[in-house]
Formats: structure tokens, C-alpha cells, sequence
């Protein structure tokens, strides 16, 4: 599959699924043996692994807004940068809403097979994320 063709999927991943919620178009993007690979976390797995972790992402923050950034891509991966803006409205696992505002940096490495999304890296500001919606820092 062709870069441009990668790029066109991360700009339909972004529109549709977080910034407008259509979890249909999931099984069009995201392979079957999808792996997301978060900083902090379990990896993330298939397709229902991938809706369950957008399900919980934009229940607790329902004005979840991506953007990208920039965006490169060679061979089978695309690089992108995003930022990202909402309001922690919703729950969170372990955590109450606060009803603060955030804004969060991210940047992502996508592998692709065959059209489809099959492995992510996800690199985030979390420290910054936390302190913008009033979570509290973990102990150590």
C-alpha cells in the first residue's frame, strides 16, 4: 500500500473515530491483530481492543478533539504529531471527573499491513495531561 494511502487512513481515523465517534468504520482501518503499545499500560489489542479504548477515551472526555500536527510516513509506518483538547466530563478508570479543561501533545508511530492499521507506539505528555484535568500524580 502506498504512504499517501497510510496518511489518507490516519486522516480517516482521526475525523472519524475520535473526533466524531463512528466506531463503525473501525474494521475499514484497524486490522483484526492490531496492537497498541501505550507508555503506561497494557497493550491494546484487535479491533474490539482498539473500540473499547475509544469507547473509554471519549466517554471520559465526550469534546475530545485531535489534530494533526504533521505526518510523515515511509515504507509500512506513518509518523504523526497531534495535539489533542477536551474536558474531563466523564469517568475514567480510577479517576472522577473534574471538569477540567486539557490540552495534550502526542505522537504516534503507526505499522501497516495491507491497507489496515496492525501495530501502534504512542508516545504522550501524560505529567501534563494529568495536571491539566486536576488528576492527581501517581505515588512512587
Amino acid at each position: 500500500m502506498s504512504t499517501s494511502k497510510n496518511k489518507n487512513n490516519i486522516r480517516r481515523h482521526v475525523e472519524e473515530i475520535w473526533n466524531k465517534g463512528n466506531l463503525d468504520v473501525i474494521p475499514e482501518l484497524i486490522a483484526p491483530n492490531y496492537v497498541a503499545h501505550p507508555l503506561s499500560g497494557d497493550d491494546v489489542k484487535g479491533t474490539d481492543g482498539f473500540k473499547q479504548m475509544v469507547v473509554t477515551q471519549r466517554t471520559a472526555v465526550p469534546d475530545l478533539r485531535f489534530t494533526i500536527d504533521s505526518m510523515v510516513a515511509e515504507g509500512d509506518i506513518v509518523a504523526a504529531r497531534y495535539t489533542a483538547t477536551g474536558t474531563f466530563t466523564g469517568e475514567l478508570p480510577g479517576f472522577k471527573p473534574t471538569g477540567k479543561k486539557g490540552t495534550v501533545k502526542t505522537a504516534i508511530f503507526h505499522r501497516f499491513e495491507k491497507g489496515k492499521q496492525v501495530e501502534a507506539w504512542t508516545f504522550s505528555d501524560t505529567l501534563t495531561q494529568y495536571r491539566q484535568y486536576g488528576i492527581p500524580l501517581p505515588k512512587e
